[in-house]
């Protein structure tokens, strides 16, 4: 049986004692991902700005996992305002996953008003390598 193993990537730690994602096998789980730069350590006032951020974790993430994008098969989304905040997240979506016939499942949902960030998200990796 394989064992678990804790992921983690620079630019992003957990305050709380828990990795950036883990990994079983080629099964890949991701903590909740913020709108922080992986740089600065800070988030962007904009929900534009965070979103950026999101998907450059994303991507560092699967990759310190062994991965890429293309193993992604589900994203979740926490947003203050789905509704208005489509449109920035659609265009990053577009960028990392160009190809209609190969995208990752995905669902946004509301996240509370008076969160610290714009968005959150979370994803499932299927790692064959």
């Amino acid at each position: 049986m394989a064992k678990r193993k804790s992921i983690n990537y620079p630019g992003f730690r957990h305050e709380n004692p828990i990795p950036n994602a883990s990994r079983i096998g080629n099964l890949l789980m991701s903590s909740i991902i913020s709108g922080r730069d992986p740089e600065t350590h800070k988030a962007p006032d904009d929900l534009a700005g965070q979103v950026i951020n999101v998907f450059k974790q994303i991507r560092l993430c699967v990759e310190a996992a062994g991965g890429t994008v293309d193993d992604i098969i589900k994203v979740n989304f926490w947003m203050k305002d789905p509704a208005t905040g489509r449109a920035a997240l659609n265009g990053e979506w577009a960028k990392m996953f160009p190809d209609p016939d190969s995208r990752p499942a995905r669902h946004t949902l509301s996240l509370a008003p008076n969160a610290a960030n714009h968005l959150t998200c979370d994803f499932i990796a299927v790692i064959d390598r």
